[in-house]
């Protein structure tokens, strides 16, 4: 059975190229608004939001996110960061202690943010908005936190880029649903193997029709390449730094 929001989500596709069409403020503040009420873990709401509309900031970061023109091209950047320095705010005025250094924090605040994130993109698409998540704002946390002043106990986790789309690409397909969707236990290794190697099929087929057979490789192979080296190494250090001393 289908409905609009379930036709909304099942549409998804990033949206890197936007019209000159300005986002009106208020559906702006609708959107941000819509973040806000997303799921939170007890409530904590482990994460800000910056709205980067600075032509010269957004050029920056289109740069330290990995040389990412749609960074500057878009008429909003959103960057979603988790945060803890607003919650040791509350702990230093009610002088109790601030037992930050649990990894239980950084993943309740990841998780947070990723919620707000996709709660934010959910929104912008329902007024005809178009949109792609960055990862590569992690590339140069230091770099970020000195652009928007981002103070201690926050890590930047990832950007939208917002518009009214230009584009219409082609939606990935993704993996089979019983790769990722398990009733009362995990399937087996075979069951699911056998399902990736009918995928890498599907995805190849994919990448060799968009790109006119220039790129061959299905989701498998990229995917042991992606994972085949150490990514971010840079991140461990710079969270450390940032106020969150676990072991």
């Amino acid at each position: 059975m289908r409905n609009e929001v379930v036709d909304l989500l099942q549409s998804h596709r990033s949206i890197r190229r936007y019209t000159d069409k300005p986002i009106p403020k208020e559906i702006l503040e609708e959107i941000l608004t819509s973040a806000q009420w997303a799921p939170s873990s007890h409530n904590v709401q482990a994460y800000s939001i910056i709205v980067v509309d600075d032509q010269e900031k957004k050029k920056v970061l289109a740069e330290v996110a990995g040389s990412q023109k749609y960074i500057a091209a878009c008429p909003v950047f959103l960057v979603f960061c988790a945060d803890f320095f607003r919650l040791s705010l509350t702990c230093e005025m009610m002088d109790t202690p601030f037992e930050i250094n649990e990894v239980e924090n950084v993943l309740v605040a990841a998780v947070d943010t990723a919620l707000a994130a996709e709660n934010a993109l959910i929104a912008a698409r329902s007024f005809g908005l178009g949109g792609v998540m960055i990862g590569g704002i992690r590339n140069n946390p230091d770099e970020v936190k000195e652009l928007l002043g981002l103070p201690r106990y926050t890590i930047p986790i990832m950007g939208i880029c917002l518009g009214y789309p230009d584009q219409e690409p082609w939606q990935k397909p993704r993996t089979p649903k019983e790769t990722v969707v398990h009733y009362n236990q995990y399937h087996s290794k075979e069951e699911i193997v056998s399902k990736l190697e009918v995928y890498e099929e599907i995805s190849a087929d994919y990448y060799k029709r968009r790109t006119n057979g220039v790129r061959d490789e299905g989701w498998t192979k990229q995917m042991s390449k992606y994972l085949s080296r150490p990514r971010r190494a840079h991140l461990k250090e710079f969270i450390k730094n940032q106020g969150f001393n676990f072991e």
